[in-house]
């Protein structure tokens, strides 16, 4: 099951995507959202109890970012590609990035808040003070109030490599800013997708209508498990609404940088595709 957040005729609503269109969900109010139905205790079950209106065609409708008042938060180096590439960017914390890769404990940071997400079809940001931008495609798990992971989405963790390269202490001003993360097309639950090395994620970059970047990976190449991700977000921490944990990337561009104009792809299996414009300044 597919679940939505989208605008049509004016209104927003929540809905189930099924076969090319949107089935919008008569909300209720104990259940007034998205965020409502990811936090109870039965996701699926909280979505068949509530009505279901007339469909909507998806030409007809605008996908928005799967959100409400989640924080965004963000796991590094969980791939052996995003080891190399970061030790490879940084020769003062190689020996860092290579200590975080072997350590019992990940590296967790705070993404973006909901205002920074920008949903389908809707531009994510390259820095005007940095000349080495890149996508970073990624499984983003929809986590729930009491840390059980409910769903997933498409993340896009947008990084300023030059910045986080120069000093590993910048990394708040190469990951955190307006427009830094993709998230969409939806949020697929838990119990209809596939295991992990089974969820191919797939790069493309278009530039002038032509591909200028192609690569796939799958989750199963990941060095921690969600569970354990998860467990290390809870540590001491807490989400009155939820949030979501994007789970690092092993596709990282080498000699590439974004420019204004391109437009970045994701196709994670079993989750959908995600599309994103490039916009600077």
């Amino acid at each position: 099951m597919k679940l939505v957040k989208f605008e049509s005729a004016g209104q927003t609503g929540v809905g189930v995507l099924e076969e090319g269109q949107i089935v919008p969900l008569a909300l209720t109010p104990e259940c007034d959202s998205l965020a409502a139905i990811l936090n109870s205790p039965n996701a699926r079950a909280t979505v068949e109890s509530l009505q279901r209106r007339e469909p909507v065609a998806l030409s007809e409708a605008q996908l928005l970012a799967p959100i409400d008042e989640q924080e965004v938060w963000a796991a590094g180096v969980t791939y052996l590609r995003s080891q190399t590439a970061r030790m490879e960017e940084s020769e003062t914390a190689a020996d860092c990035y290579d200590r975080v890769y072997q350590s019992e404990r990940p590296e967790l940071f705070m993404k973006a808040t909901p205002h920074r997400v920008s949903g389908p079809g809707s531009p994510v940001r390259i820095r005007v003070d940095s000349n080495w931008n890149v996508p970073e495609p990624e499984v983003a798990l929809a986590v729930s109030s009491d840390l059980q992971l409910v769903g997933f989405t498409v993340g896009n963790d947008m990084s300023s490599r030059d910045i986080e390269g120069d000093n590993p202490l910048y990394l708040p001003q190469a990951k955190v800013y307006n427009q830094c993360c993709g998230l969409g097309p939806c949020v697929a639950l838990a119990d209809s997708v596939p295991e992990p090395a089974e969820m191919t994620i797939h790069l493309v970059i278009h530039r002038d209508g032509a591909v200028v970047f192609d690569e796939q990976t799958d989750a199963g190449q990941m060095a921690r498990s969600f569970t354990e991700l998860i467990g290390w977000l809870g540590r001491d921490n807490s989400f009155p609404n939820g949030a979501f944990l994007l789970t690092g990337t092993g596709i990282v561009p080498d000699d590439f940088t974004l420019q204004p104009g391109d437009v970045v792809d994701i196709d994670i299996a079993g989750v959908g595709r995600l599309s994103n414009p490039v916009v600077q300044g």
